[in-house]
């Protein structure tokens, strides 16, 4: 007989994503191990139960001093993994609105020292300890709304000791929050002011002084560049990428968001776990991801924040037999903390299907951050992160825009809501 100190009964229909490659691709992608009438069941924070609740009345008994919760006929997903965000920022950019709104491209708010550079210079001035409490805020919100695991980049401090200054953070945020999160170094963010005319200077000052103290005080998984004309050439990027690789670090690239850079040929050439973005990719990139084994990391509501033409080319890559994960993008300019609204956008702007928006969203995006041994699905053995929502099938999580989750646990710990106190 199996011990438990939770079990969670009456779920009308249980998504584990527990059966199939990872991470999927084409039409595995809506395959994601649908349970009715299931419940499961945890121990020290893992699954040791996940099954129908006719089996666990029989085989699972709950402890002493254990919890016991109803789902009430409603859906229960594994919990949201975000694989990209820029979540280590101070200030914000809403005075830049009326600028997009006037038809000024993220390119050129940046060569008007916006965009990111105003957030560098924030960021920059930002003592620790509002960086710190900032971050927090939005972790809680994100988590509230269901993510239990992300990635965290740096980038907005553009200097060596800036940038590890950022990438400290995230263990004290992981701790702070008991989420899983991934610090990613993208100091090739942007070439700062001090460099302008100078970005060899600023790849080889980053390779010299940034990438060996980052290796050696483990304080990233990954490194990350933004290859666009008027940040990162593809030479620049694949030299920072090759050290990177070097120094040991895993590798990803911010690719063909704003023309057709190059960026997602250089992810394929170098074998990259992910490229990011990609609404200028072409039906050739979408080939060499796909047979280099490339996560393509979609971010459906960037494109929608930047009053971009282009929707994310989510059904293109599915179709590509491209790995797809999807994610929120958020950052100062595009400040969206909800999974379930990316989800939405997956489906209505990126034309994935609910299932495969779901696995983009879980199984796949673990996959695109290194964390696919331990999240993004729910199966024994594996961390008790799951989210539950008053719906009747995983198909209405993306149907309704902005849903709010029922209840999100971590770890078998449940999370607080929003209206719990999460600030």
């Amino acid at each position: 007989m199996t011990r438990a100190d939770l079990i969670v009964t009456d779920i009308g229909e249980l998504a584990t994503l527990a059966s199939g490659p990872v991470p999927r691709i084409g039409r595995a992608m809506r395959e994601i191990g649908r349970i009715s009438r299931a419940a499961v069941a945890v121990e020290e924070g893992r699954f040791v139960f996940v099954g129908t609740e006719a089996q666990c009345r029989r085989e699972v008994r709950l402890r002493s001093g254990g919890s016991r919760w109803s789902a009430g006929g409603g859906t229960v997903v594994p919990g949201f993994v975000d694989p990209h965000t820029h979540l280590l920022f101070a200030g914000d950019r809403a005075a830049e609105l009326d600028l997009k709104i006037s038809g000024a491209s993220y390119a050129a708010i940046a060569r008007q020292g916006g965009g990111i550079f105003q957030t560098m210079r924030q960021t920059r001035s930002a003592s620790t300890a509002e960086l710190l409490q900032s971050a927090e805020a939005r972790l809680r919100r994100m988590a509230a709304s269901g993510t239990t695991s992300c990635e965290v980049k740096s980038g907005y401090a553009l200097t060596p000791p800036g940038e590890r200054r950022l990438l400290s953070l995230v263990p004290v945020l992981a701790r702070r929050t008991g989420l899983r999160l991934v610090p990613t170094f993208l100091g090739a963010h942007a070439v700062p002011p001090e460099f302008a005319d100078r970005p060899d200077e600023y790849v080889s000052l980053l390779i010299a002084k940034a990438l060996p103290a980052i290796a050696r005080n483990q304080l990233a998984d990954f490194c990350d560049a933004f290859c666009e004309p008027g940040f990162f050439t593809v030479e620049q990027t694949e030299r920072l990428l090759r050290a990177a690789r070097d120094a040991g670090l895993g590798l990803k690239v911010h690719a063909d968001e704003f023309v057709r850079s190059g960026g997602a040929a250089l992810a394929g050439r170098l074998g990259c776990r992910s490229a990011e973005h990609l609404l200028e990719s072409s039906e050739g990139d979408r080939r060499v991801l796909a047979s280099a084994g490339v996560t393509a990391v979609l971010l459906p509501l960037s494109p929608f924040a930047s009053f971009a033409h282009r929707a994310s080319p989510g059904r293109e890559m599915v179709d590509a037999d491209v790995p797809v994960a999807v994610g929120t993008d958020l950052s100062p300019n595009c400040w969206v903390e909800s999974m379930p609204l990316v989800l939405s956008h997956s489906v209505y702007s990126a034309r994935l299907t609910p299932a495969e928006a779901l696995t983009a969203a879980t199984v796949n995006s673990a996959h695109a951050i290194g964390l696919a041994g331990e999240a993004g699905t729910i199966a024994v053995g594996r961390s008790a992160d799951f989210v539950a929502f008053n719906v009747p099938s995983a198909e209405h999580i993306p149907y309704r825009f902005g849903l709010v989750p029922e209840r999100v646990y971590r770890r078998g710990i449940r999370v607080p809501s929003a209206e719990e106190g999460v600030a």
